[in-house]
């Protein structure tokens, strides 16, 4: 498991707790541009997380914390989370369930949200069910799960683009055809950004930026599809 962490974020302490469900032989990496070992050390102790679980630093910036972390996994299977997810036992059940049975997928949760955001939320869970179960376009908060061959088939997550790492890998996806599965229910992320910048503000821009970074991807996946 791979956890990117901004600076002055302190959710992931909440995270922390859910992962007790974990394996012993599962790995747990925070990854940020400001090192909180000793942090880290009182929180796992705190909640009795007897799991593989450290501290690395890296340059800012979501795909190259991915990417580092990647680099310095010793695991086969890798998940990535954000940090201010919650995931339930159950959820974890079904990852590992899942993952083991579709090696060769890219696995993702279904989109719910945290009770920390506007009344309105409910219809960006419904546009997140659209997008990913019937476009195939799941998004990075609904925690990606794939094999490490997968991974470095698809090059990593693009550390020059300026947003949108998880949407470009997806895009990379369909263009290698490497297929998706929807886990289901177990995930859960912050809503907290949508109550602070405004509901429809927020869900215009996000919106507003998916189309125009999906535009050039669709161009040369239909390429692709043409016959020679």
């Amino acid at each position: 498991m791979i956890i990117p962490v901004a600076k002055g974020d302190e959710t992931w302490r909440n995270l922390l707790p859910d992962l007790v469900a974990l394996d012993f032989v599962d790995e747990i990496i925070f990854v940020s541009p400001k090192s909180k070992e000793a942090d880290l050390a009182s929180e796992v102790a705190r909640v009795g997380l007897a799991r593989s679980c450290q501290w690395m630093t890296s340059e800012e910036g979501r795909a190259k914390q991915f990417n580092w972390g990647v680099k310095n996994s010793l695991n086969s299977v890798l998940w990535f989370l954000h940090c201010d997810s919650r995931v339930s036992n159950a959820g974890i059940r079904k990852l590992k369930r899942m993952s083991a049975m579709n090696p060769k997928h890219i696995l993702f949760f279904d989109l719910d949200f945290l009770m920390d955001g506007p009344r309105m939320i409910f219809i960006n869970k419904i546009g997140a069910w659209i997008r990913s179960r019937i476009l195939r376009l799941p998004f990075g908060d609904q925690g990606f799960c794939m094999s490490r061959e997968v991974f470095l088939s698809l090059g990593g997550f693009d550390e020059k683009a300026s947003y949108g790492e998880d949407h470009l890998l997806i895009w990379k996806a369909h263009q290698s055809g490497v297929p998706m599965k929807c886990i289901g229910g177990g995930l859960k992320t912050s809503a907290r950004k949508y109550a602070n910048q405004g509901w429809i503000k927020t869900t215009f821009w996000h919106v507003t930026l998916t189309i125009r970074q999906a535009l050039p991807e669709l161009k040369l996946w239909l390429r692709d599809r043409r016959p020679s």
